[in-house]
């Protein structure tokens, strides 16, 4: 055989995994749309369908957004409880959980934008009370802004504020540039059934096998995947394998890599936003924060003269999944002072 002809074939075996590859993905996506429908409805927003899930009856509104990998399951110890004494809709931006792929570039905006569309769109009028977990509070803080009149209060969970991305520094702008590229490469693994490959290997007891295929063929990727997917193990059990097959879609690392790099944007956009007033207005902070920490917390609080500023003693930065009474009790309390006018 001639090193052409064994070449050749190196190729040809190539470009057949590749194909073997991109089947399974294919074929495994079709059977975890089958398996895990969305609870709620899919709503156009103008060229894509975002997901939206609502319960429970009453004025104000209560809109949850989640951090920058969750989708509308981070709510899912929350929601219940808050459903008992209003209505309230979770959702997830799009290419995340059951929402699909939107345009670029994946601004605080430009998501404002399409949260604002996809409540009109189904009918759900104001007012409303925002709650953003994380990377949400952007969400919030710029629709609030850009729509005072629908905007009754917010509560910020733990929330990402704009100082942390202004001014850019060197060693900020690496890391956004590599979380970026990282998130396209994960994309990639998931495109061509990697990422699915593993989650299947670990399912049938080959954990040892699947931590190989994770060091030699991911560079990380699928690492920082499960470090982000970790909250996921404080829902429901039912809830959990929904949550894994998010993260076995192309789209969601692409949703994440268009956040990240938008980051600067979007806090340029929230810095500008201003202050709310006298709006009822809860951040809630995990448990332990730094001085640099409790200075910005204790700033977002006084975004509005009626801010106030609470720490949650036993979380982490998914507050909604370790003390989850906590923030429904924080929104009951906005939601009593709208309604008192």
């Amino acid at each position: 055989m001639g090193v052409t002809t064994l070449l050749l074939g190196l190729v040809a075996l190539f470009l057949l995994l590749i194909l073997a590859g991109m089947a399974y993905q294919a074929i495994g996506s079709a059977r975890d749309a089958r398996r895990y429908p969305p609870p709620g409805r899919m709503v156009d927003v103008g060229g894509h369908r975002l997901h939206l899930y609502c319960t429970g009856e009453g004025n104000p509104t209560v809109v949850l957004d989640s951090g920058l990998p969750g989708t509308s399951l981070s709510w899912r110890w929350v929601q219940p409880e808050v459903a008992s004494f209003t209505r309230v809709c979770s959702y997830e931006r799009a290419g995340l959980g059951w929402s699909e792929a939107g345009p670029r570039p994946r601004t605080s905006r430009q998501i404002v934008a399409e949260l604002r569309t996809l409540l009109n769109h189904a009918g759900i009028e104001g007012p409303y009370v925002l709650v953003g977990h994380s990377f949400g509070g952007f969400t919030a803080r710029l629709f609030a802004s850009q729509y005072p009149e629908e905007v009754v209060g917010m509560v910020l969970v733990d929330p990402i504020h704009p100082q942390e991305w202004l001014p850019l520094a060197e060693e900020t702008r690496r890391k956004l540039v590599g979380g970026a590229r990282m998130s396209r490469y994960g994309a990639l693994l998931a495109r061509l059934g990697i990422a699915r490959l593993v989650a299947l290997l670990g399912s049938v007891g080959a954990a040892r096998l699947a931590r190989g295929v994770v060091r030699i063929m991911t560079v990380g990727v699928i690492r920082r995947q499960e470090q982000m997917v970790a909250p996921g193990g404080k829902l429901p059990a039912q809830w959990r394998p929904v949550v894994r097959s998010f993260w076995l879609q192309p789209k969601a690392y692409e949703a994440m890599a268009g956040q990240i790099e938008s980051l600067p944007e979007s806090a340029e956009q929230v810095a500008a936003a201003g202050g709310f007033g006298e709006m009822p207005l809860v951040v809630l902070s995990a448990g332990n924060p730094d001085a640099t920490r409790m200075q910005r917390q204790e700033e977002a609080a006084r975004l509005s003269t009626k801010g106030e500023h609470v720490i949650a003693p036993h979380s982490g930065h998914w507050i909604q999944l370790d003390q989850p009474q906590l923030v429904a009790e924080a929104i009951r309390k906005v939601v009593e002072s709208a309604r008192r006018g």
